[in-house]
């Protein structure tokens, strides 16, 4: 069976160019896609604040995906959720979010922000785990984060993608490589970010390897901070 699977941090949608949460386009983006499954990252969720707004539903609809869960991962100001999503055209049979510790004592002095992993098992004819996530910033968060996804891969029909705020050469992939296979390697430099004029990489589709990686690559779109990756895959 043959699948389409994109990751693209969406910043809550907030169109990149003209600076105003647009819907529209970022469906628009999602729809054109043909994605079956994607994981979003950085995705608002029904909150106290006029602008917290219900975004995987919202763009579960307009984009034509029936089926979407929303992940947690904080609160901001206690009353507004934040965190990532999964949209598919496939049926979600289970889902849970699995929170990453904070570190216990923060060793570096950059922004600290409290992250999850969207744990998910989705209906393709067989079950497909999904996992998608969004690392933090440093250091020690990366420590936190690659050993909560250790926990909760699947050795077979498994799929981990998500911004992982480190580049390709970064050991803190490693123990994932070692797992998993880079839908992106052999594929040139597949930069994601940011969008306008992109130098690194930073997104990632990571598939169990069972699976055959098809094509990959990252669209040539300046809509959200992060260009979207792609990966077509067969199980």
């Amino acid at each position: 069976m043959k699948l389409k699977i994109m990751t693209f941090n969406i910043q809550h949608c907030l169109n990149y160019i003209e600076r105003f949460i647009d819907f529209p386009l970022f469906a628009k983006t999602i729809a054109e896609s043909g994605a079956d499954i994607v994981g979003l990252n950085e995705v608002r969720g029904k909150g106290g604040s006029q602008a917290y707004e219900a975004q995987a539903e919202i763009l579960a609809e307009k984009a034509g995906y029936k089926y979407r869960y929303f992940a947690k991962a904080i609160d901001f100001n206690g009353v507004n959720p934040y965190g990532n999503a999964v949209l598919s055209k496939y049926p979600i049979i289970k889902a849970e979010t699995v929170g990453i510790p904070d570190p216990t004592v923060k060793k570096y002095d950059g922004y600290y922000e409290t992250r999850c992993l969207a744990k998910l098992t989705v209906n393709v004819g067989e079950p497909l785990n999904v996992l998608a996530t969004h690392f933090g910033l440093n250091r020690d968060e990366h420590e936190n984060a690659r050993d909560t996804i250790l926990k909760n891969l699947s050795d077979k029909r498994c799929i981990l993608m998500g911004d992982f705020n480190v580049q390709p050469d970064s050991d803190i992939l490693d123990p994932i490589r070692a797992k998993m296979k880079d839908t992106a390697d052999g594929r040139g430099d597949m930069f994601s970010f940011p969008s306008d004029n992109p130098d690194r990489k930073i997104d990632y589709i990571f598939v169990s390897k069972d699976i055959n990686v098809l094509t990959a690559g990252i669209p040539v779109l300046t809509v959200s901070d992060h260009r979207p990756h792609t990966a077509d895959i067969e199980l």
